[in-house]
């Protein structure tokens, strides 16, 4: 038999979701899966994979242009597979604490695909992270690292004991 293909495709601004999509990725082959992490403005064709995981960061209450246009791109391939959807970008300690929705746009590709489910993860915001903005941010104490990767390999986890 062999195993499912699965893409973990992401929309990364500075790098943060990008590090959530390999961790993704890391823990869906572990779990015996054949898996790709791409970044979602490479991604023009989903037709070899059976099931995708696609994640966006999320600025001012919307997701990462290069996670739409990858959706709007691949759309009609996307209804025929299975997808899990992810956001990051809460800078706090709130996606640990309680199940944040997915913002509006998100909501509306999730019924487009018929979506297994989405999920948000805390993003990141550190000294490295380019930008006089978040420059501003983490000297007023603002910044952090809010990733959790045992909540990420978990959810990886899941998505595959759904697909098995």
């Amino acid at each position: 038999m062999t195993s499912k293909r699965v893409l973990v495709a992401y929309g990364s601004k500075h790098g943060a979701t990008a590090g959530i999509a390999d961790e993704l990725g890391k823990t869906l082959r572990g779990d015996g899966f054949d898996t790709d992490v791409v970044s979602a403005d490479a991604v023009s064709d989903v037709s070899g994979y059976d099931a995708v995981v696609l994640g966006g960061a999320l600025y001012a209450g919307r997701w990462n242009g290069e996670a739409t246009q990858c959706a709007r791109r691949n759309a009609g391939q996307l209804r025929h597979r299975s997808v899990w959807l992810f956001s990051s970008g809460p800078v706090d300690s709130s996606a640990e604490q309680r199940d944040i929705p997915p913002v509006h746009g998100v909501a509306r590709w999730m019924k487009r695909f018929d979506a297994q489910e989405h999920t948000t993860f805390g993003g990141a915001l550190t000294a490295e992270t380019p930008g006089r903005i978040a420059r501003a941010l983490v000297r007023r104490g603002k910044g952090g690292d809010f990733r959790n990767p045992e909540r990420i390999q978990e959810w990886a986890h899941h998505i595959a004991d759904e697909l098995t």
